[in-house]
């Protein structure tokens, strides 16, 4: 009862937030509906004649299907840019497929005798493909619009991560914090918008006029409300700050900026794979990024001070559930060998390498080992195995892939890597359930998003490293039984960036100089 009291009390609260986010699901799922209609439609009717154009076309639009939507998404942003368009344009490529083929099939369905019938009659090609073929074609049509129209509402949770908005802010906030009300918040009324969609057009699909109901779904989706917030005009404004769906709901993050810096430049949200390339084309002015980070070198970025201390220490270190560690004894010292050994300025130079370089994660993991006298080669492996996860991002597949070779080189024991398993609560259910024995983490992260610290206990532990570390501890393992091992070094928190040369000419140096400006 009052799991279901906590939720809507954030529905309350959120309600605004989620109607404005809807409103912009709406806008981009009909947007690219509507274009891929006016597209969709004439093509599948231009290749009904012309079976060799057919397969080219149809196969086209199949293999852009075939793409997933997070990379299709990427290779628009070179492109078009972030926001809304390119986000509209990636939505449109996705629904050609169905609408097309069922256009292509639903008229080639059409009985030939049929057809001839009416040229006997003395119909022109243009009479009989609109007052016969169109009309007779039109359920399988509608059909294929609907189709279209259900993909779109899902795939536009991703236009979140190009700071197009929508639903999926929510989705993406709520797996990176552990938060299940921020990601029911998004992905009850995504689910609701897809029924509604369907629903919608299955009832112009039934209107017994074929053509007002063809006209009735270009209506529909024309009196669609589409939401202006989802498009961002720059010129209007001074500055934009671009900051990833985790940092968005953050206490040490754009919560601790508005409280405690008051912090009004205007933010879209972005994924974090792209806000670093988005600043440094000056699509965005100021990013949420870790102070660790190689693209930070790479695009000539530079941190701001927090002169009032809202980002909280981030000590990486290797978090593994107790029941392992007793089972296996031999591999905490192993796994405590990297401490020590990695500080904040030499893993910003091995991000560098994997994420601005390119040189894949276990070829710089090797290297680094080699140089610093660690690296053994793989013993003869037993048939135990260790299961090490990690999240998507090059500094954790850096990580695994260390500990993956110093446990392989110093015991007996396999080691499978489980890379890319999102965000911080993917990660933490993976353990807590038995899916992996462990994942790196950060102390920053235990503290806020995984133990939930209240403001008071976060302010009493303030911005000491060891007194963060010791809490964290004690906490996952009288809560969670899971263990901390020695931090391995580095202190990769959160930090505002901006370009060095933007942030020289403006004289901002700290985040309180933002306001000034």
């Amino acid at each position: 009862m009052d799991e279901q009291e906590s939720f809507w009390t954030f529905l309350s609260l959120q309600a605004d937030k989620i109607g404005e986010q809807t409103l912009t699901h709406i806008g981009l799922t009909s947007s690219s509906l509507l274009l891929a209609i006016l597209i969709g439609l004439p093509l599948g009717i231009w290749i009904v004649n012309r079976p060799s154009w057919a397969k080219i076309v149809l196969g086209i639009a199949g293999i852009m299907q075939t793409i997933p939507s997070i990379a299709l998404l990427g290779v628009m942003i070179p492109l078009l840019g972030i926001g809304a368009v390119p986000a509209i344009t990636a939505l449109f490529l996705y629904a050609l497929l169905p609408i097309i083929r069922n256009t292509y099939t639903g008229i080639g369905g059409v009985d030939p005798a049929i057809t001839e019938a009416s040229r006997a009659l003395g119909m022109t090609s243009w009479q009989i493909l609109l007052r016969v073929q169109l009309p007779l074609a039109m359920p399988v049509i509608l059909a294929g619009v609907r189709t279209a129209a259900v993909i779109n509402v899902g795939v536009a949770t991703l236009a979140a991560y190009i700071a197009a908005g929508g639903l999926g802010e929510f989705i993406f906030g709520g797996i990176a914090l552990n938060n299940s009300h921020m990601i029911l918040a998004g992905a009850i009324p995504a689910a609701l918008l897809a029924i509604a969609f369907d629903m919608s057009l299955a009832l112009l699909q039934r209107a017994q006029q074929s053509r007002l109901g063809g006209a009735g779904i270009v209506l529909f989706l024309f009196l669609i409300p589409i939401s202006t917030t989802y498009v961002r005009q720059q010129s209007n404004i001074d500055m934009l700050a671009g900051f990833t769906p985790e940092f968005m709901g953050r206490q040490d993050g754009y919560l601790g900026l508005k409280q405690q810096y008051g912090f009004k430049i205007p933010t879209v949200v972005i994924s974090d794979a792209i806000m670093y390339k988005a600043a440094f084309q000056e699509q965005l002015d100021i990013i949420s990024g870790y102070s660790t980070d190689g693209r930070l070198k790479a695009f000539n970025l530079v941190t701001l001070e927090d002169d009032k201390g809202i980002f909280p220490p981030y000590q990486a270190s290797m978090l593994v559930r107790n029941d392992v560690l007793e089972k296996y004894p031999e591999i905490e010292p192993v796994l405590e060998m990297l401490s020590g050994h990695i500080n904040d300025s030499i893993m910003t130079e091995l991000n560098y390498q994997v994420d601005y370089q390119k040189i894949r994660p276990a070829i710089v993991a090797k290297d680094f080992l080699e140089r610093t006298n660690l690296y053994r080669p793989p013993q003869q492996s037993g048939t135990e195995t260790i299961r090490i996860g990690s999240k998507i991002f090059g500094e954790q597949y850096l990580l695994i892939n260390m500990y993956k070779m110093l446990i392989e080189g110093y015991t007996t024991l396999k080691v499978d890597t489980k890379t890319g398993l999102g965000g911080t609560k993917i990660c933490f259910d993976a353990l807590v359930h038995n899916e992996i024995d462990m994942y790196p983490e950060y102390t920053g992260t235990g503290l806020l998003v995984l133990l939930q610290a209240s403001p008071s206990q976060v302010a009493q532990l303030g911005a000491q490293p060891q007194r963060v570390f010791n809490y964290v501890a004690k906490e996952f393992d009288d809560r969670f039984e899971l263990k901390w091992l020695k931090p391995i070094g580095f202190n990769n928190a959160y930090a505002l960036m901006m370009r060095r040369e933007q942030a020289s000419h403006l004289k901002i140096k700290k985040i309180s100089d933002l306001h000034y400006n």
